[in-house]
């Protein structure tokens, strides 16, 4: 079983490399990488649309100065915004800021053809399918 599992990962590591470099090619034209997107699309699902940093790290599965590495230049664009947390100002607050809104519901668009493209040889049950092997282990990792 260890080679199967071994190939298992090794090909899913080669879907996960061109899965993001299709999708980034274009998220381009939006001046967006997949990372990006996924922080304006967990930005704009949170309550008030804003997240501690650290809360933001975890979702994104990075740490605390990755998050805030990729930050600092989304802030130079506007698409975020700092934000002060009144509860407690040693916590720093990320808030998705109007033009990343309109930037992120441009890149839903763009977004939803890669993926129709990407998985189309595949059926809605099979899509199905993936998506619950996926999260069983995501619920393992």
């Amino acid at each position: 079983m260890t080679s199967l599992n071994q190939n298992l990962v090794m090909t899913l590591g080669r879907l996960h490399g061109q899965l993001i470099k299709k999708t980034e090619q274009r998220l381009s034209l939006h001046g967006l990488s997949f990372t990006e997107l996924k922080v304006l699309k967990h930005l704009a699902a949170a309550p008030g649309q804003s997240l501690r940093r650290i809360d933001l790290a975890e979702q994104l599965s990075l740490s605390a100065s990755g998050v805030t590495r990729l930050l600092l230049p989304m802030e130079k664009r506007h698409l975020v915004e700092r934000e002060a947390n009144p509860r407690d100002a040693r916590v720093s607050l990320v808030r998705l800021a109007t033009p990343g809104a309109q930037c992120l519901a441009d890149a839903k668009v763009t977004f939803a053809l890669v993926a129709d493209e990407l998985l189309s040889p595949l059926t809605e049950d099979q899509v199905k399918q993936m998506q619950a092997l996926a999260e069983l282990l995501l619920d393992k990792a």
